[in-house]
């Protein structure tokens, strides 16, 4: 059985432009799972405000400094995958603009 050339080229592309979307599903669901873990300090620190006025502070303050630091360090993990999620995505959007330019058979197949 022989392919022609061709044939070959528009395949390796048409998989390459697979994995290159199978990378952006990951990088939005990394996206996706940055803003849980951002989310989840804002809440603590809203239930803690709404029920400040049932504790001094002074007195619960070796309670608090961990949450604190538990908080400021899912706010920065969550930037983090933010962040590292959109520059992934932007990465692979022009990866595919590339592939799009370079093989004008595809340009039709994708927006």
């Amino acid at each position: 059985m022989k392919h022609e050339p061709k044939e070959d080229s528009d395949n390796f592309v048409f998989g390459e432009i697979q994995l290159l979307l199978a990378e952006k599903r990951t990088a939005l669901s990394s996206l996706r799972a940055g803003i849980a873990v951002f989310a989840l300090p804002l809440s603590v620190l809203s239930v803690l405000v709404a029920t400040s006025k049932y504790y001094q502070p002074t007195h619960v303050l070796h309670f608090l400094v961990p949450l604190l630091a538990l908080n400021l360090g899912l706010v920065v993990l969550g930037c983090y995958l933010i962040f590292h999620s959109i520059v992934r995505i932007r990465h692979h959007d022009r990866m595919i603009k590339k592939l799009k330019l370079k093989h004008s058979a595809i340009a039709e197949f994708m927006d």
